[in-house]
């Protein structure tokens, strides 16, 4: 067989094991549909970027790959923010452009649905409803989805540190609206004090921002149950469960939708154990838009990112962005990407250039193309790739065109993904929010068992004055006191029995056991409480 430019690529991609195929090398146009271009799976958890502009056929390679990994029992967790995904779940229709591409791209192609699971941020949206609860969010995360800045941040950080340090479980944003209202409340001055570098300004911007997020329906994402990273994890016999994540009604919030995602791969992270390599990966997540993830991003936020990327590799996931510019994504991100499927590029303005220069330096050189012109000369469905071969080095560009997908390029509808996620096993879980005891309610009975406590203690002082008047009457209509005595004759006597046994002033003392009651009664018997000196 002669040895073409196009098979002098394709040889960089030979694979032993099993791989996910992306397309066939094209050179002066031409594709070789003996030249396959191919991702060996043993490498998909190196992570990587698929980019393009807008109409460049970014969302059916995004199909394409994800459908390959499924079929070969591969989990896979996608942000569809469009909605264009959900033809994953059913079998596409056959045209003359799909038998055209297949033939171009050397398959033999057929129609297919993959199993899918619908679910949606909140308990607003058409798929089965997902939560995370606050403090498993956590503060940095938070912060992101609130806008706060990094002296906002650091604070909503001791926030959470002093409600974990009191017992007091935030599941939810009125639980943290509760505690934030707490320490900004004449009561819990002394509470917001102790903590130590936390300002009553800077809690109240935090506290309206909170109120924003709640008006704005971002309280049904938080709660309980909380969705748990195994259900991501699933096999429909041999092939992966694609758990397609869409906005639902927080569509006007999309960093709220991104920085979920985000949290997601955190608790991945978190659960999951130590694999190293690995033949397949234990699941592939992507970020599709994800500019949306990294716009207005602290220090932090990108800090945990860019841990998370680095580390998560050797637990088996691979992570893929998605977005329109490589420039989208942090240098530091995007330095742990392995493989790169690039579609057109538009170079219209300076900055345009710009970026396209920047992207061309991020390739391997080749010989076969001049890559500045062949990423805005790209057709619809072709991409400039370069992956890591088995043996981890990278691959020849190449010149691709995309195989055409198998599944449905469109979407099902809002109806049939309704319907579907209600038939889920997953609905039966999470459909229904819990709201357990938590922060809001404890902190609600604090309040008002010390609101009781402040009512017997006037009921108690109001009955004991009335049972001293009494007790003075009783003497002055006996004659007064007993000459000689001690100063506690029967009318004493009279009182402090008639004050014992009144219910309100025996329940008022067993009170000032308690630490209302201590304060209760330091302030009646007019002594002060010391508050301690905030460390």
């Amino acid at each position: 067989m002669t040895e073409t430019p196009a098979r002098q690529i394709a040889a960089g991609y030979a694979t032993e094991g099993g791989a996910v195929t992306l397309g066939s090398v094209m050179v002066d146009g031409e594709a070789d549909p003996t030249a396959k271009v191919a991702l060996p799976l043993s490498m998909v958890n190196r992570h990587g970027l698929i980019a393009g502009a807008t109409g460049t056929g970014k969302t059916k390679t995004l199909q394409l790959f994800i459908e390959q990994l499924s079929a070969n029992g591969v989990p896979v967790v996608v942000a569809d923010i469009k909605g264009d995904l959900s033809g994953l779940g059913a079998p596409g229709e056959p045209n003359d452009a799909i038998t055209d591409r297949a033939t171009r791209t050397g398959v033999d192609w057929a129609p297919e649905g993959y199993p899918v699971e619908f679910v949606s941020l909140g308990t607003e949206g058409v798929g089965v409803p997902v939560r995370a609860t606050i403090t498993s969010f956590g503060p940095i995360l938070l912060a992101k989805v609130l806008g706060l800045n990094a002296t906002q941040e650091s604070t909503l950080g001791l926030i959470f540190h002093w409600a974990d340090q009191q017992g007091l479980e935030l599941y939810d944003l009125k639980d943290l609206r509760a505690v934030i209202q707490h320490l900004t409340s004449d009561e819990g001055k002394s509470d917001l004090k102790g903590i130590g570098g936390v300002s009553s300004a800077t809690a109240g911007v935090i506290l309206r921002a909170l109120v924003n997020l709640e008006a704005a329906g971002g309280d049904t994402f938080f709660g309980d149950p909380e969705l748990e990273p195994a259900d991501l994890m699933r096999r429909d016999g041999a092939r992966g469960v694609i758990t397609a994540v869409e906005l639902g009604d927080q569509a006007a919030r999309p960093a709220l939708f991104s920085t979920f995602l985000m949290w997601i791969l955190a608790e991945l992270f978190q659960e999951l154990p130590e694999k190293g390599d690995v033949e397949k990966p234990e699941l592939v997540f992507i970020f599709d838009e994800a500019h949306l993830l990294f716009a207005d991003a602290s220090k932090a936020f990108l800090e945990q990112v860019v841990q998370t990327v680095k580390l998560i590799r050797s637990k088996g996931v691979g992570v893929y962005f998605c977005s329109q510019q490589p420039t989208d994504i942090p240098k530091d991100v995007l330095s742990q990407l392995g493989a790169r499927i690039q579609h057109a590029l538009r170079a219209f303005t300076p900055e345009d250039q710009k970026a396209l220069s920047r992207t061309v330096k991020t390739y391997p050189t080749s010989e076969f193309y001049d890559l500045e012109s062949a990423l805005t000369s790209l057709g619809t469905g072709e991409a400039i790739v370069t992956v890591l071969s088995e043996r981890g080095a990278p691959t020849p560009v190449a010149w691709t065109l995309m195989t055409p997908p198998r599944s449905l390029m469109d979407t099902i509808g809002e109806t049939s993904i309704s319907q579907q996620a209600r038939a889920s096993e997953l609905y039966t879980k999470y459909g229904a929010t819990v709201d357990p005891v938590s922060a809001f309610e404890k902190l609600q009975a604090k309040a008002a068992a010390a609101e009781q406590a402040a009512v017997d203690a006037e009921l108690a002082a109001q009955q004991a004055a009335q049972a001293q008047s009494e007790a003075r009457m009783d003497a002055r209509v006996g004659g007064g006191r007993p000459r000689g005595g001690s100063g506690h004759g029967p009318d004493d006597e009279s009182f402090v029995s008639k004050a014992m046994s009144n219910p309100a002033v025996r329940s008022f003392l067993r009170s000032a056991a308690s630490a209302a009651g201590r304060e209760i009664s330091r302030s009646i018997f007019g002594t002060r409480s010391r508050r301690r000196s905030p460390r």
